[in-house]
């Protein structure tokens, strides 16, 4: 028994001691950096994180979320099915600022007005969610993100009673039109981003929603209130680092509205040759219909079979028709069945669709993909007038 009484104290002790390094000072501050864009695409939007630093204690660290696990079992299998679970990350101030000089990415704090108490809360709940048993989350881009991760703890910290006020410059936009902000519409990650996401994203973000950007979060930050509205939660701003302007090249001439402008361009260079010589280039329209159709179900399966919401509502399936890649057999048919031209004509009304579709509004689509979808409606009248002379 004497041996039991002398582990459970040495338990406690070790426990009390363990409570006792985790303890704040008076000094201590807590602050929320926002980092900006970077130039690749996975760090575009910017990314936010918690700083704990207690000159009285020798403690500067920074918290944030959103590391990647590349150590998952099936990492890019579960990326692609929005199934992989995402890291709360700890680092020393210095490496971490030193990390964002080097790539020339802003930063900015903002000390948060927290009480002692309130600082103390926050800190142990990052301790808590550091843990390895507690480091795994599943990451959501719009709404369980790296930024909205810090406005869950932050509220967390006060009990719910921060009061977000919209800043000054507030407008109401769209998902779509908020990653625009940090994304060119004429861009290849534009381009991407336009393909893979659907109309779920052109619906208006709440005020709070604005908040999965981290630039975001800073501005929200700056007006919002804590409790009854007279406390701000934000006592001080500093800019650590201020990004070094550099000047970036941006060629029109590799952008997608002029790469695929000239595809487009050479599909109705070539219906125009058939059109004169009265013959049909099989190979171009097999090359169509099996592309659009691979497109398709790709887009299908992001929708269905995965657990990406902004995937969802995608009519780019419009044009990218997944039934096209099951047809292909009849264009290598002397006279296709019957049915098939009234196939195509189907595919042109569908073509006739997502521009109602852009018009109103339902979903925006790439800009890039203008060229594409005029040298589609242009073969495929072509191929219903071929096939009719038959």
């Amino acid at each position: 028994m004497k041996k039991i009484y002398f582990l459970l104290i040495l338990l406690f002790s070790f426990e009390a001691i363990q409570a006792q390094d985790h303890l704040l000072s008076e000094n201590a501050e807590i602050s929320v950096l926002t980092v900006g864009p970077g130039n690749e695409l996975n760090d575009a939007f910017g990314h936010s994180a918690f700083r704990i630093k207690d000159t009285s204690r020798g403690l500067d660290v920074v918290y944030g979320y959103g590391q990647y696990d590349f150590d998952s079992p099936n990492f890019y299998l579960k990326f692609a099915q929005g199934k992989l679970d995402y890291l709360i990350n700890k680092s020393e101030f210095n490496k971490f600022y030193q990390y964002y000089i080097y790539f020339n990415r802003s930063i900015k704090a903002q000390i948060l007005n927290l009480s002692q108490v309130e600082k103390q809360k926050l800190y142990d709940f990052l301790i808590n969610n550091y843990k390895p048993e507690n480091r795994r989350y599943l990451y959501e881009f719009f709404f369980d993100n790296c930024a909205t991760k810090i406005k869950e703890v932050t509220n967390t910290s006060v009990n719910n009673s921060i009061i977000f006020n919209k800043p000054k410059d507030f407008e109401d936009a769209t998902f779509r039109t908020l990653i625009y902000q940090n994304v060119k519409k004429n861009s290849w990650g534009s381009f991407g981003i336009d393909l893979a996401l659907g109309s779920v994203i052109d619906r208006q973000a709440t005020p709070e929603e604005h908040m999965f950007l981290p630039e975001n979060i800073y501005r929200f930050f700056e007006v919002a209130t804590i409790g009854d509205g007279n406390k701000p939660l934000v006592s001080q701003n500093h800019i650590l680092f201020n990004k070094k302007e550099k000047y970036v090249s941006t060629s029109f001439l590799t952008s997608p509205l002029f790469i695929i402008g000239l595809i487009g361009c050479f599909i109705i260079f070539i219906t125009y040759k058939d059109y004169k010589k009265g013959k049909r280039s099989n190979w171009l329209d097999v090359s169509l219909f099996s592309i659009t159709g691979i497109i398709g179900i790709v887009i299908l399966l992001l929708w269905f079979a995965t657990d990406h919401t902004g995937t969802h509502q995608n009519y780019n399936l419009l044009w990218a028709f997944v039934l096209n890649i099951f047809v292909i057999g009849q264009l290598f048919r002397k006279t296709p069945s019957a049915w098939f031209s009234k196939y195509i004509k189907f595919l042109m009304i569908m073509l006739c669709l997502l521009t109602l579709h852009w018009c109103i509004g339902v979903q925006v689509f790439a800009i890039g993909l203008i060229p594409l979808l005029v040298a589609l409606f242009i073969r495929y009248l072509y191929l219903i007038q071929h096939f009719n002379r038959k």
